[in-house]
């Protein structure tokens, strides 16, 4: 991944560069799930590098876990693909 991956220091999109071609994305074994590797792909879904079938195939990931990534990009920026704060910000979010 190329530097322009980071995030800026508000947890945003900006500096993100998304991926031109299927050759920058993570490879298909791909295990290890850090934020700049989930916003790639939701990145490339996004802009038809990659259909979202193509990517759920290529990463055995459901439909359901593809659009949690996209819904907390969309909601919280790259900082809401951290599986550690997963938990915080959908506590955040739902009504008590």
């Amino acid at each position: 991944m190329n530097e322009g991956m980071r995030a800026s220091r508000a947890g945003g999109l900006s500096g993100f560069e998304p991926p031109s071609s299927v050759e920058d994305l993570p490879p298909p074994n791909t295990k290890r799930w850090v934020v700049r590797r989930k916003a790639a792909v939701v990145a490339a879904v996004r802009t038809g590098v990659i259909s979202l079938e193509e990517a759920c195939n290529r990463y055995t990931l459901s439909v359901e876990e593809f659009l949690s990534w996209e819904r907390a990009m969309e909601k919280h920026g790259l900082r809401g693909l951290r599986v550690t704060r997963l938990q915080d910000y959908r506590s955040a979010t739902r009504p008590r």
